[in-house]
């Protein structure tokens, strides 16, 4: 086993006092955060490997649990342009990526003028995203896992660094549309927000009742976030990192002989290979946010549940015996860690 020491002589200077430097941008950014949000450290850790991981990510939790707060707010710690969609079930896929308008030009000539939509940002809040229908939903597909969009026949790039907050209510609520597979696979992560405890909740009264939120300095610029993402890329991983990796996703699949047998009866389908490149990318984000020069097992496990949880779909024989995917994937993390 590589110990974390043993890595950082692996690595340039450079990146040794880079990802110091990043942990403390972390540690930074977090304390800004709790100056109104309350709670929800494992929410903020999350979102966090998200973005310098370059991945997107899907908030689930009942209204009221401020995810857009949370999400408005972490933008407003960076100097990047910042835009919120709120889907709605007429909402348009050109609300989104913007349409041709015919503007009136010198000389009485007509011509028309890419007028860009909401998406072109470089955090897009997309607020209640299972309110809109799929053919809504769709549009932000390409922009998403391309960086880009088409309309009309034109392709249009979106400026780096490019981050896709959703947020989505439970589906059982009235008036909300599942999520197509395709789109679900292409967040990273899928976070669940969770109800406060009695002390949390206590001080969110407090917090929220009394006089106007502070204000929140900026952290990071979109420079210094790429020159993040860039160094998340360049940390170690250890061969054996890989592997459980890989053998923990193709445990997933019921279909193969990877998967144990308890697993068949209660998972339609698993997960696919981007969810390995997820967790291995994800493990990188954490490690160098808890100040690792390498990636341990210990990073993988925590981010397990996130990366998965969307991506393995139970059967309906599961589903009657109350039965989640996420106590489906904790019991393949537990299995797997034991046998090594």
């Amino acid at each position: 086993m590589i110990d974390s020491k043993t890595s950082a002589r692996t690595l340039p200077n450079d990146d040794v006092a880079a990802i110091d430097e990043l942990r403390n941008t972390y540690e930074q950014l977090r304390c800004e955060l709790k100056k109104i949000i309350v709670g929800q450290d494992k929410v903020v850790e999350q979102l966090a490997i998200c973005l310098f991981a370059r991945g997107h990510a899907l908030l689930m939790g009942v209204p009221g649990l401020a995810k857009t707060l949370l999400i408005s707010r972490l933008a407003e710690t960076m100097s990047l342009s910042f835009s919120r969609i709120q889907f709605t079930p007429d909402l348009m896929p050109m609300d989104i990526t913007g349409t041709d308008i015919l503007q009136e030009l010198p000389g009485g000539k007509r011509a028309f003028e890419f007028a860009k939509g909401p998406v072109f940002a470089n955090i897009v809040l997309a607020d209640e995203i299972n309110r809109a229908p799929a053919k809504t939903q769709a549009a932000m597909l390409e922009a998403m896992q391309e960086h880009r969009v088409s309309v009309a026949g034109h392709t249009y790039t979106l400026e780096p660094p490019f981050f896709v907050l959703a947020t989505q209510n439970p589906i059982e609520q009235e008036g909300t549309y599942p999520l197509p597979e395709a789109q679900l696979d292409r967040f990273m992560f899928m976070i669940g927000v969770d109800y406060p405890d009695r002390a949390e909740e206590i001080a969110i009264a407090r917090t929220t009742t009394g006089a106007a939120l502070p204000k929140l300095d900026h952290i990071l610029d979109g420079a210094k976030v790429q020159a993040y993402q860039e160094l998340v890329r360049r940390v170690p991983v250890p061969d054996h990192i890989y592997e459980f990796a890989a053998d923990l996703v193709r445990r997933t699949r019921s279909s193969t002989a990877d998967a144990p047998a308890w697993l068949k009866p209660l998972v339609g389908w698993g997960a696919g290979p981007r969810a390995v490149q997820y967790l291995i990318l994800g493990a990188k984000a954490r490690a160098a946010l808890q100040g690792s020069y390498m990636v341990r097992r210990e990073d993988v496990m925590e981010i397990a549940d996130p990366v998965l949880r969307h991506r393995v779909m139970t059967t309906f024989t599961a589903e009657s015996q109350g039965i989640t995917s996420r106590e489906v994937v904790k019991r393949l993390v537990d299995e797997l860690s034991k046998e090594d």
